[in-house]
């Protein structure tokens, strides 16, 4: 194939990526699938006498993952610019758009190295451990944005993913990284073999795919709530986001919202629910409890023997 058409083949899987990502509904099975595109785009690099092959392939994943992430995570260039303006935004966006992009990018390439000296199946297992490797770094280090994590798609359709809680997002990541190579090897079967051989990897393609989500959805359906209930209070204070951080006192902010808490709650309220933003301060962690909102706050549980407060601050 053409340059030209590989790089369409990584635009179609960038459109389909991008497609299946939350918060897009019903599309979300499209994940086990959406990377075959890009596999044909490089296994037709593999087998091309072109020079500078690994170039190539690394501009040609780093075409669908570049514009997947930049089409999925927009809205970060839209929140940074509301408060610093374009000249800060475009260049701090870059860092979930680039450098997630980049990570992707960089375990096809060594895909691509690993294939030149082991074989199919060595090949494919490093794809796999390379990518979940660079998620996790993605996910732990300082500029973690975990959120493009493959596994964190099922959330479009949580149904699928009832069996996260014996294999973490990571799961999620590893069977959708099965499902596509598989699929990408059905076709290419299908496309070479004859017989009953053509239909012998499409079907176990289906397996894989089919096994997980026939368990997911029985766990789904036959779970039942077991616990004692509790009395729990929610609070959206409604504050505008354009406002928060410049022009109302962090002291207001928490006034309103354990205002809005008292009305509602009772003597026996355990949990009280607050905004992942609802405290507006930059927190030393070593030093918290002598910050005054950290100390309002004491004095509002105070009243409440039981309650816990799970909100969000900066620290």
């Amino acid at each position: 194939m053409s340059k030209k058409q590989n790089y369409t083949l990584a635009l179609i899987s960038a459109f389909l990526l991008w497609l299946a990502w939350p918060p897009m509904p019903f599309t979300t099975p499209l994940l086990l699938i959406a990377l075959v595109p890009l596999f044909m785009a490089l296994n037709s690099i593999f087998n091309a006498e072109a020079k500078k092959k690994g170039r190539l392939v690394f501009l040609t994943a780093g075409l669908t993952f570049l514009i997947w992430n930049t089409a999925s995570t927009y809205w970060v260039y839209n929140a940074i610019k509301a408060y610093n303006g374009t000249a800060v935004a475009i260049p701090v966006s870059l860092i979930p758009y680039g450098l997630g992009a980049f990570l992707m990018t960089t375990a096809f390439w060594l895909f691509y190295r690993l294939s030149r000296y082991a074989n199919k199946k060595i090949a494919y297992l490093g794809l796999i451990s390379f990518y979940i490797a660079l998620e996790y770094l993605q996910q732990t280090w300082d500029l973690a944005f975990p959120w493009m994590t493959l596994g964190n798609g099922l959330a479009g359709m949580h149904q699928l993913a009832q069996w996260y809680d014996y294999t973490g997002v990571y799961g999620g990541s590893l069977w959708i990284l099965v499902s596509n190579i598989l699929a990408f090897e059905a076709y290419q079967k299908f496309k070479s073999q004859t017989g009953y051989l053509k239909f012998r990897a499409v079907g176990i393609w289906a397996l894989v795919v089919l096994i997980p989500i026939s368990i997911s959805l029985i766990k789904y359906n036959s779970a039942e709530q077991k616990g004692t209930p509790s009395n729990v209070v929610v609070v959206q204070p409604n504050i505008d986001p354009y406002k928060k951080l410049v022009d109302i006192p962090p002291a207001e902010q928490i006034k309103i919202l354990t205002h809005l808490t008292d009305s509602l709650a009772q003597p026996n309220t355990e949990y009280f629910i607050w905004p992942e933003t609802a405290l507006p301060i930059y927190a030393d962690e070593a030093n918290i409890r002598n910050y005054p909102e950290i100390t309002d706050l004491q004095n509002f549980l105070s009243k409440y023997k039981n309650g816990t407060l799970i909100t969000g601050i900066e620290t």
